[in-house]
């Protein structure tokens, strides 16, 4: 028994060595892969191998629709085909009307070329293979290189927006629909243009819209349009509706659901659109550093200057000096320190010098003879008039009123010093 065991690992390998073996030329194929995309090569020729295979297995499912149509009535088929015609004519007056006002707006703005859709081809594609699950949402439509069919194009129905090519095959291509969890969509909401991203969750009637914040403008029954961003869908086509919104004070984000407009698991016929390179709402970009083309007419503008404050003037009768201190001495008030406790507390009294008595003359004698004029008190000096005050300009005055200071003690003094002393009247 040990002697076969050795005989086998010495044929095969031991194990550690099989898997370093395979591990290393994994790394290798994967490294190849990322610089010279050979593994795109290869998918690109099973491919070709595998359709076959896969319209072998559709088949039954298309054998018995191509019966079920076979079988029809031929009066239901000319009574549908009298609805269709009645609905044409209804599509051909509208598009007459609406081309009518399209050609009167053009000439009442003055344009000289209406602005061309964004939308320049598209091509009906069938569905061959579906595959939705909760972990792959894909479909197979029979359109490949050979129809001009390209990695990464905006697939649409009638009512959506539907998913993306991701696989192109010669004659087939795989479709990522934007219900797949690996796959998100730049949108915004129509009612606030709030930009976001959308991504799907594994279920054809559900998207998620998680980086929304629990503050932002987002409500039951808002439509989502595509916002143009990530060089793939352009700006303005319908994704879906909000159906859910919730709030949590204790999460930063909200939870918000919305329906995809696009239906799913019943489409048997998708487009596939090509859009106009430079046109406003075609889809933008950021693989290049820089864009490809914008407006040379648009530069920078100048600033209009700052208009200069008015001098002040003075006032008629009072010298400029004095409005200049007026002035000065309103900005010393009001850049004054304003304290709470200042404003409430009442002002100081400012304590004032009393003035010095006043001698009163004696009674002299009949004899004395008449007073000698040194003896007489001095009488006091006539005042000016008072002048009127000149008007000051008004200034600011502040919130709070400050206290004025208590003069000092040597002022005190100076002012008693300057006080004229009583004369003595000797007896």
């Amino acid at each position: 028994m040990a002697f076969g065991t050795g005989a086998s690992s010495a044929r095969g390998g031991s194990p550690g060595f099989r898997f370093t073996i395979y591990a290393t030329l994994s790394i290798i194929i994967m490294f190849l892969d990322q610089r010279g995309g050979y593994l795109e090569q290869i998918r690109y020729a099973l491919n070709i191998a595998a359709y076959p295979v896969q319209l072998l297995v559709s088949s039954p499912s298309t054998a018995w629709r191509w019966v079920h149509e076979s079988v029809a009535t031929s009066d239901a088929l000319r009574a549908e085909n009298e609805r269709l015609i009645t609905r044409n004519r209804e599509l051909e007056l509208r598009s007459m009307r609406y081309e009518a006002l399209a050609h009167e707006n053009d000439q009442l703005r003055g344009l000289k070329d209406a602005l061309p859709p964004v939308a320049e081809r598209w091509l009906v594609a069938e569905v061959v293979d579906i595959q939705l699950n909760s972990l792959r949402q894909r479909v197979l439509v029979n359109r490949g290189t050979r129809n001009g069919v390209f990695k990464g194009q905006a697939v649409l129905d009638d009512k959506g927006l539907l998913g993306q090519t991701t696989h192109v095959g010669p004659w087939s291509a795989e479709v990522i629909l934007i219900t797949d969890p690996e796959h998100a969509v730049p949108v915004q909401i129509e009612r606030t243009a709030l930009r976001t991203i959308a991504v799907g969750t594994g279920d054809t009637a559900s998207l998620a819209l998680p980086y929304l914040p629990a503050n932002a403008d987002v409500k039951t029954g808002d439509v989502l349009i595509t916002s143009g961003l990530g060089g793939v869908f352009p700006a303005g086509y319908p994704v879906g509706r909000v159906v859910e919104v919730h709030r949590d004070a204790v999460q930063p984000l909200a939870q918000v659901r919305a329906n995809p407009f696009a239906s799913m698991n019943i489409d048997r016929e998708v487009m596939l659109v090509w859009f106009r390179e430079g046109h406003p709402a075609a889809p933008v970009t950021a693989a290049s550093g820089d864009a490809k083309g914008g407006n040379a007419g648009m530069q920078p503008q100048a600033v209009p200057p700052r208009p200069k404050p008015a001098p002040a003037t003075a006032t008629p009768g009072q010298p400029a000096g004095q409005s200049t201190k007026g002035a000065a001495a309103a900005g010393q008030a009001a850049s004054a320190p304003s304290r709470g406790d200042a404003a409430a507390a009442p002002p100081a009294k400012t304590p004032q010098a009393k003035p010095a008595p006043t001698p009163v003359a004696e009674p002299k004698d009949a004899e004395e003879g008449p007073p000698i004029e040194e003896d007489m008190a001095p009488k006091p000096e006539p005042k000016a008039p008072p002048q009127a005050a000149a008007p000051q300009p008004a200034t600011p005055k502040p919130s709070l009123t400050a206290a004025a200071p208590p003069p000092s003690t040597a002022a005190l003094f100076a002012q008693a010093s300057a006080t004229p002393p009583p004369t003595a009247r000797l007896p």
